[in-house]
């Protein structure tokens, strides 16, 4: 049976919910009889080289999360390496952990994306915005870490009372309407989630809370919606290079007919919560197990 090293925690603000993932997927790979260990990714980084090089994996199971992890820089290093690991190789990543240009290939595959620029906090300080309301988020984060919604003065006052002067912001405008998600793996999509928040909106505190958002499987849309938001997805996992599987994330208007892409997971989390398990085992049928080592058996590197 192969040897899997499953990385996980890494050096991004989404630490915490790779270990959780990483410690679920150590878990089902060993109940699937692989032989499965664990790393926590940590600086310095010859330490994670000087491990694979002694622990000698057959492959690598990509759990982490964020920066370093889903961006193509752990991909880059192990295509070197010349070990496979699951999950979208350097470009798919690197894509699709840059939010802007990501909506921008989007669109010239004709999806509607939303209005936006790319902004630093020095241009929200001088008023440099779009008409309220509109949204500001980390262009190269993801699990809607430092989400912000403005609708008023005192939103954007919070927003700079933060000073977060070391990150580079998107910034859109704000698409009233239901918080959709499609899963995608490489034999075309799932199907689609809806995902309806206790309060507020589905940021990281809802997404890794239990009970603090309900999903709905199979989101109960018109079925136009469903056939046209699942191609779309299909469209962005193809176009992106994406391997396995991944998540796109839709906002519906349907007062004004929108289906608005927002962006592209392309290593979703494996958690207790997350939406990408949730979705194969209600319309496929699909253990989280046996998802999980049939990455392992598709893996490669570039």
């Amino acid at each position: 049976m192969k040897r899997v090293v499953v990385l996980a925690g890494g050096m991004s603000s989404e630490r915490e919910v790779s270990l959780e993932s990483g410690r679920n997927v150590l878990k089902a790979l060993s109940d699937k009889g692989y032989q499965a260990m664990m790393l926590d990714v940590q600086t310095p980084i010859s330490g994670l080289v000087s491990a694979l090089e002694q622990l000698k994996p057959d492959v690598v199971f990509n759990a982490l999360h964020g920066k370093y992890g889903e961006d193509g820089c752990v991909q880059g290093l192990l295509n070197l390496m010349r070990i496979p690991y699951t999950h979208s190789g350097v470009l798919a990543s690197a894509l699709s952990m840059d939010k802007q240009r990501a909506k921008m290939l989007a669109k010239m595959h004709g999806i509607d994306v939303p209005n936006g620029r790319l902004v630093t906090y020095e241009e929200v300080a001088n008023q440099q915005t779009l008409p309220k309301p509109y949204v500001l988020k980390p262009n190269n984060e993801g699990s809607s870490v430092d989400v912000y919604i403005i609708r008023t003065e005192e939103d954007e006052k919070s927003f700079l009372s933060k000073r977060v002067v070391d990150k580079t912001f998107l910034m859109e405008e704000y698409i009233d309407g239901r918080e959709l998600s499609v899963v995608v793996t490489d034999e075309g999509a799932v199907g689609v989630v809806e995902i309806i928040p206790v309060d507020g909106f589905y940021d990281y505190t809802h997404k890794y809370t239990t009970g603090a958002a309900t999903h709905i499987i199979p989101a109960q849309i018109p079925e136009s919606w469903t056939q046209k938001l699942m191609t779309e997805a299909e469209t962005v996992h193809k176009v992106f290079g994406c391997r396995g599987v991944s998540r796109s994330d839709f906002r519906l208007d349907e007062t004004k007919g929108r289906g608005v892409f927002l962006e592209l997971n392309a290593n979703p989390g494996m958690t207790a919560l997350s939406l990408v398990p949730e979705v194969l085992a209600k319309m496929r049928g699909q253990s989280y197990a046996d998802f999980t080592a049939l990455l392992v058996e598709q893996a490669v590197y570039e």
